[in-house]
């Protein structure tokens, strides 16, 4: 009886396959060790909310004598141009309910006195738009935010994109 011997090329070959996998497995905890890294402490992070607004969360300086202020960047100079209150009568379907509207216009303060050259425009397409909205969208809690944007975009075509940063609703009434 003749004894076969273990030819390599029958035999599966396991160290082959355990290298690649033993590699894979090493790239992959280092690079999930690595992305940790950057996002809390590396290049992509640093510091979390807490940290960077205070102890309390509001700007105070941590008990720590050497904390070092955050300067919040939004806070940064502004200036605001009052929008003057409209009354807009819906469209079809309201049954003369009317949309009591009041805005201000956030502006770079050297800005202030060119957007409120432009006032009459804004107001005409802010008109013009609330005019058309359903009733049925106004029963939505989210319309306020949708409308916010669209209005917000459309006082940016008036006025050029760089004039007006944002548009803070102050008063929104159906009756």
């Amino acid at each position: 009886m003749a004894v076969l011997e273990p030819d390599g090329d029958t035999a599966p070959k396991k160290k082959g396959m355990l290298i690649p996998l033993i590699v894979g497995l090493a790239l992959a905890v280092a690079g999930g060790g690595g992305g940790y890294w950057a996002v809390t402490s590396g290049p992509l992070g640093g510091t979390s909310d807490s940290a960077a607004y205070g102890a309390d969360g509001y700007g105070q300086e941590a008990a720590d004598a050497n904390a070092v202020p955050y300067i919040r960047p939004e806070l940064e100079e502004v200036a605001f141009v009052p929008l003057d209150p409209m009354v807009i009568t819906l469209g079809s379907g309201a049954q003369g309910r009317q949309l009591l509207f009041t805005a201000a216009l956030e502006v770079a303060p050297n800005d202030a006195e060119e957007v409120t050259n432009l006032l009459p425009r804004v107001l005409d397409v802010l008109n013009s738009y609330l005019r058309v909205i359903d009733m049925q969208e106004l029963n939505d809690p989210r319309t306020l935010v949708r409308l916010r944007a669209q209005l917000l975009r459309r006082i940016q075509i008036v006025t050029g994109d760089m004039l007006v940063r944002d548009l803070l609703v102050t008063e929104f009434v159906v009756n």
